[in-house]
Parts: structure tokens; C-alpha cells; sequence
């Protein structure tokens, strides 16, 4: 049994139910084990094995495979859209595109930097492309992590719809494969003439960590309208806090801290 695919398949199919505490009632298998199986700390016995592949409807060489390829075949068996369901969903998005300002100034690439929802401690750098598309913007971004302790790169690719609202920039982001949540980003705009950070916050729910729902402030570095893409790729990754890879005055502005007297995480312009 390969345990990083098995955690990340494992992970997945819980995405699909309202909480990882109503699936092991319903497969009667004890939390705190069940958790060690989303950890990787421990496998389940060929009898729990048995009992999680009949509960979600996979077999044991299907929950085994690539994480990848399982999220592909899965997805391809969940229920198709039904076709007259966006009417109402398409009113209010155009409602708030309408009001949406101009984000011309802003189309090009960044490094982004925030600390890992999943890796206590470290911090992820990771490459983002901003980009307009019939008068409306996105982004795309991609994740190269090496995960201590194992071996190869995992490679994540997210895409985002922005919007230019209050005089704050919007993103709703979702990761391009498993599409099991969705991130929101907000950040501020940039007053200065020449554009070098954006700083904000952004939402998380990492599958290693028990989809908990949290934030972190998340700092976006501008590189450019042109790019070495390869040279930026490989600049991303996993990193620990103190690393001198990342810049001093950037691990400090990322840094989550709620002072004393404040009981929400919040961040100010740079």
C-alpha cells in the first residue's frame, strides 16, 4: 500500500461529506484512529480497508492509485449539472461584475507567500498569473511543493475569478482538479506608482488537517508583464520560516499575529 496516495484519495472522498466526524460514525470506526489514517501515521487492516471502500463507493486498487488519476475517475461519477440551475446563480455574479472596477494595472505575474494550511510552520511561495479575458480578470497559480520526507514534487494548479469591489480586489479561488472547496482572497489595491506588493488575507481548509476552516494573511510580490516562467517555477516551493530563501521583510509581513486587544486576524495596507 503507497500511504501518500492512500491519505490523499482518503482525504478526498471525506471532502464530499459535511464532516470527517459523520463519516466514521457511519463506518463506526473510531476518530482519533481514523485520523491517523488522514495523517499517514497509521493503514487501515484489511477489514476497515474493506469497510471504507464499500462505505464510498471505490475499490481497494482505485482508493490505491495516483491521486490524480482517483480525483479524475471520481469526479467523473458524481452527478451531472443540472442545466437550468444557473439562471439564478448567473444574475447575482453579473450584479457584481457590473460594479467591478478596472484591473488593467494588475495583469502580470507575482510570487505569493503565505504559511501552509497543512505544513505547521512553513511557508509556501508559489507562481500566479493575472490575466484579463474579455474585459474580466483571472488568475492562475501553481504549487510546487517538496514535502519533507518525500519523494517527488506535487504540483497543485488553482484558477480565481477577481473582482474590483470597495476599493478592495476579490478572488474566488478553486483548485483545478479535486474542485472540493473554495478559497477567498482579499486584498488591497496598490496606491503606489510602481506596483511591488499586494497584501491581504485569504481563507483555507486544508484536507491534511481535517478540512478546518482558518486564514492567513498572504502577500503577492509583482514580477512583472513577462516572465522566465521555468526560472520562477523553480524558485517555488515548501519552506521553513526562517529560511533566507524568502526575504526577511516578507516573512514578516506575513507573520499571523493577533495583537492584544484585537480578536480578529487582519492585516494593513504596504
Amino acid at each position: 500500500m503507497q500511504p501518500e496516495s492512500f491519505t490523499q484519495n482518503l482525504a478526498f472522498l471525506c471532502s464530499y461529506h459535511p464532516s470527517i466526524a459523520s463519516v466514521c460514525r457511519r463506518l463506526q470506526i473510531n476518530r482519533q484512529q481514523f485520523n491517523k489514517y488522514l495523517s499517514g501515521q497509521s493503514l487501515p487492516s484489511r477489514r476497515n480497508l474493506r469497510r471504507i471502500c464499500d462505505f464510498f463507493g471505490v475499490s481497494e486498487a482505485e482508493l490505491l492509485m495516483d491521486h490524480q488519476r482517483f480525483a479524475e475517475i471520481v469526479g467523473l461519477r458524481r452527478r451531472p449539472p443540472i442545466e437550468h440551475a444557473s439562471t439564478d446563480l448567473m444574475f447575482h455574479i453579473e450584479q457584481l461584475y457590473q460594479r467591478s472596477g478596472d484591473l488593467g494595472r494588475y495583469v502580470g505575474y507575482y510570487f505569493r507567500y503565505f504559511y501552509s494550511f497543512g505544513h505547521a510552520g512553513k511557508i509556501i511561495k508559489c507562481l500566479v498569473a493575472l490575466y484579463e479575458s474579455n474585459g474580466r480578470y483571472y488568475w492562475k497559480s501553481i504549487e510546487r511543493l517538496q514535502i519533507p520526507g518525500r519523494q517527488g514534487v506535487k504540483t497543485s494548479r488553482y484558477s480565481a475569478a477577481l473582482l474590483f469591489l470597495g476599493d478592495r480586489i476579490f478572488a474566488l479561488e478553486y483548485e483545478t482538479v479535486v474542485r472540493s472547496s473554495v478559497t477567498e482572497i482579499i486584498l488591497y489595491p496598490s496606491y503606489q506608482s510602481s506596483l511591488h506588493y499586494l497584501i491581504g488575507v485569504q481563507t483555507g481548509m486544508p484536507l491534511l488537517r481535517g478540512r478546518k476552516p482558518a486564514a492567513s494573511i498572504v502577500l503577492f510580490e509583482y514580477l512583472g508583464r513577462s516572465i522566465d516562467r521555468r526560472k520562477a517555477l523553480r524558485a517555488c516551493g515548501l519552506f521553513d520560516r526562517e529560511d533566507p530563501a524568502i526575504d526577511a521583510n516578507i516573512r514578516s509581513m506575513i507573520r499571523n499575529r493577533i495583537p492584544e486587544g484585537n480578536f480578529v486576524l487582519e492585516t494593513e495596507e504596504v
